[in-house]
């Protein structure tokens, strides 16, 4: 499965913040959406970074309530991993494993389409495998 097809799968929603926006404003983000981590895009396209729950976590545990003010490019991981719509769902999966990621900004021509969590790759490839054993049920009892 192709991380395109993933995407329509999963539907057209990518939240984005601003690197000027404070962490206080992504905390609002991430928990209105329900979501782990944000793209961090001065203009909703591109890609200057991500923030995560984690980071923040990190980041109040060494500084303290204070990094709640703080701009959200203070936090960020500006060398963020991304992929294309063609890759596939296998090599995505061994790519957040190797790098110990769990979002990935999927970029098409640089610009900026969607986003893909451990989750959602998690998903497709049980459902991958999934057809692959109703195909073989039905291989064997067609036998």
């Amino acid at each position: 499965m192709r991380i395109a097809h993933l995407l329509k799968r999963k539907g057209p929603g990518i939240v984005t913040v601003d690197p000027t926006a404070s962490v206080r404003e992504a905390l609002a983000l991430l928990a209105g959406h329900g979501i782990g981590a944000l793209v961090v895009s001065p203009g909703e396209e591109q890609v200057a970074g991500i923030v995560s729950e984690r980071d923040v976590v990190r980041a109040l545990h060494a500084a303290g309530e204070g990094v709640l003010d703080a701009p959200v490019s203070e936090l960020m991981t500006a060398q963020v991993h991304t992929c294309v719509p063609e890759a596939s769902v296998h090599d995505l999966a061994r790519t957040m494993t190797d790098h110990r990621v769990r979002h990935v900004p999927v970029v098409d021509d640089g610009r900026l389409v969607g986003i893909v969590s451990i989750g959602d790759v998690v998903k497709a490839r049980l459902d991958e495998l999934e057809e692959e054993r109703a195909h073989l049920v039905g291989y064997i009892q067609a036998g």
